[in-house]
């Protein structure tokens, strides 16, 4: 799989499908998924990022760039801590992977351990790819294996990835992630509520990669995940800008991570029924999944925790739901500061 990314720094084990998947409007693929298709059976058109999107990850970067280098450091210091030595990253495309990268390079700069990084698919309902794994496993042992992405929303891939791997004796289905809000495993940096500024933008901070797809037409029993390479958008492309400057930050510090005393998923949960919402895949708790309801998904409303109302961290979120109508509700929230929620098929 091509990327804009260095292969020292993470393999791709993906297949490029560029040129044989046309990406679809977000209205349209609402309407698709909400009426039985898969999400992963198509793919969303990337535009370009403007001005607005763009004010938006670089105010962000200035602002949050520490506290995400320092979740990602005290995050890397629990995985040296728990695992040791002989470690193997796997992040989960694609929001994982840039993760993924700077974990490498805090470890290597750190502990001077230069570690393995792969990118894999991972696919709500479908699994994890399974050629990735064998792949994986045919080069290294399976307890060094350590999954990463970049946050926890609801806990829905790391109930997807717990369920995966219990196909690969002595594979860990421990996930190793900057921020928990929802309180779902042991490896965060932080359970805060963090705005992770990579959110607001899509493929041209993920290395030019899309979303992973997967389609029986395309995607043979023999072949990785699929995914496209936007390799229009290099001008734009800002994957190692993140990179670079998020390592900058990098600093030791003391751990200050308490687990959240209730679960994301039951705040979820409350919600979905407090708006009679039957799927609660509809529900999109945390800043980074707000950020993406907002960016590519039919935002219906966006909940607010009153005591962040005037919140740095949440002035795009708001600045994106008056962008895309979509109403705000300033309300109390336990776990998160906000969650999106995505409008329902018959209001589309």
């Amino acid at each position: 799989m091509n990327s804009s990314y260095k292969k020292e720094d993470v393999i791709f084990l993906l297949k490029d499908v560029t040129g044989m998947v046309e990406p679809l409007p977000s209205r349209e693929r609402e309407k698709l998924i909400q009426s039985g298709m898969h999400y992963s059976e198509m793919l969303p058109i990337e535009y370009i990022p403007s001005k607005e999107y763009m004010d938006i990850y670089f105010d962000s970067l200035q602002i949050f760039g520490q506290a995400m280098a320092d979740a990602l450091g005290s995050l890397a210091d629990k995985i040296v801590k728990s695992r040791g030595k002989n470690i193997v990253l796997v992040s989960l495309a694609r929001a994982g992977t840039p993760i993924g990268i700077l974990l490498k390079r805090y470890i290597n700069l750190k502990y001077n351990m230069d570690l393995p990084h792969y990118s894999v698919s991972i696919i709500r309902d479908r699994g994890i790819d399974d050629n990735a794994m064998k792949y994986i496993l045919k080069n290294h042992p399976a307890k060094d294996i350590l999954f990463v992405d970049g946050w926890i929303g609801k806990g829905a891939i790391l109930k997807e990835l717990k369920k995966a791997v219990k196909n690969y004796e002595g594979v860990s289905p421990e996930l190793a992630v900057v921020c928990d809000p929802a309180g779902e495993t042991v490896l965060t940096g932080t359970y805060s509520d963090i705005f992770i500024p990579s959110s607001a933008l899509n493929a041209t901070v993920c290395g030019l990669v899309s979303r992973t797809f997967l389609r029986s037409d395309i995607i043979g029993e023999n072949d990785f995940h699929g995914a496209l390479y936007y390799k229009e958008y290099k001008d734009q492309d800002l994957s190692y800008h993140f990179i670079d400057e998020i390592q900058k930050l990098f600093r030791t510090h003391k751990d200050n991570t308490d687990m959240p005393k209730t679960k994301g998923i039951t705040e979820a949960q409350n919600q979905a029924k407090r708006f009679c919402i039957e799927d609660i895949n509809l529900i999109k708790p945390g800043i980074g999944e707000t950020t993406r309801v907002l960016l590519r998904r039919v935002p219906w409303k966006v909940l607010i925790d009153e005591r962040y109302k005037d919140d740095r961290e949440l002035r795009h979120i708001v600045r994106l739901a008056k962008e895309k109508d979509s109403e705000i509700e300033y309300t109390r929230l336990n776990n998160y500061k906000c969650m999106g929620i995505i409008k329902k098929m018959k209001d589309i």
